[in-house]
């Protein structure tokens, strides 16, 4: 234990340059931090869930999955509890249908669909299977509300700290949270979970140790003749996980970064490694955005990555 805090005192009174004092965030970015933490898990729990009560659909009626192969949207749910209840599917009625679909504004089926899906004979199960079915997913639907509620009200209050913080910027020109707000592919989430996570790197516009700790950055291993690239694993997988996002949202509704992904995957490059790629570029752009503070618009948006 003394040879350990010798070693770290010895590295830090020499290599001071190597090291960076850690700062308290600010109080609305600990209040970011947590609720896109807490986001992150109740996503998690919803896609459990909605994946036990798929199962469940497709050991009794099958046939209803054609509705919402994912069995995660609040109208299959109340569609779904009708199993449960002691009513069957073929006594739904067409304006029942119809008022369900109006009350969640689903437009990509009709009622009459709905119904001759309701309608398609049911799948012969051994006897017992279906209330067996039926009691499962009764517990599943009042858990699922409950976690779907709770994750709406997350994503309500971290957008309200993130409308807070932007307007406490007091200089002229936009905010950091403005500038990073305004480049394609960057919601909700994916600004929370980066500042909640590379606040301090975004406040020092270290873009290196941003790429290195997000993962874009690839490492490199040498050894004589060999010379092997190779994807970061050591990182952050909330990080990770956002930009990947972030790329991948960008290659739809961004022309530049659509561009860029369509380059990479021509020279041979996989899904993986091409979004990495258009993350890595998106960095640097942020970076840059940071330094001469304009917003981000499509008709300066480079037609390449910044080397």
């Amino acid at each position: 234990m003394g040879l350990d805090a010798y070693v770290l005192g010895d590295a830090l009174r020499n290599d001071r340059h190597c090291f960076r004092r850690v700062e308290a965030d600010h109080p609305l970015v600990v209040q970011i931090r947590e609720l896109s933490r807490v986001h992150e898990d109740l996503q998690g729990e919803m896609n459990r869930l909605t994946n036990r009560l798929r199962d469940q659909m497709h050991r009794s009626a099958p046939h209803l999955l054609k509705l919402c192969s994912s069995a995660e949207e609040p109208w299959f749910w109340e569609l779904a509890e009708r199993v449960a209840g002691p009513r069957p599917w073929v006594c739904l009625e067409r304006r029942a249908i119809q008022q369900l679909l109006k009350r969640f504004r689903i437009r990509r089926w009709e009622a009459d669909a709905v119904v001759a899906v309701l309608r398609e004979p049911p799948m012969t199960l051994a006897p017992g299977s279906a209330e067996a079915a039926r009691t499962h997913i009764g517990l599943l639907l009042p858990r699922l509300r409950v976690v779907h509620e709770q994750a709406k009200l997350c994503r309500q209050q971290l957008d309200a700290l993130l409308d807070q913080l932007a307007d406490e910027h007091d200089d002229d020109g936009p905010s950091d949270l403005e500038i990073l707000r305004s480049l394609p592919g960057v919601g909700l989430i994916i600004a929370g979970t980066l500042l909640a996570e590379a606040a301090p790197l975004l406040r020092q516009r270290d873009g290196t140790t941003l790429r290195a700790y997000g993962g874009p950055a690839p490492i490199t291993r040498r050894s004589g003749k060999s010379w092997v690239v190779v994807m970061r694993r050591g990182c952050s997988d909330r990080l990770r996980n956002a930009f990947y996002h972030w790329a991948r949202v960008s290659t739809v509704c961004d022309a530049s970064a659509r561009a860029y992904y369509a380059e990479l995957r021509a020279r041979g490059h996989t899904h993986g490694r091409a979004l990495r790629s258009v993350s890595d570029r998106w960095i640097r752009i942020l970076m840059a955005m940071h330094r001469d503070r304009p917003l981000y618009s499509a008709n300066h948006a480079p037609a390449r990555a910044v080397q």
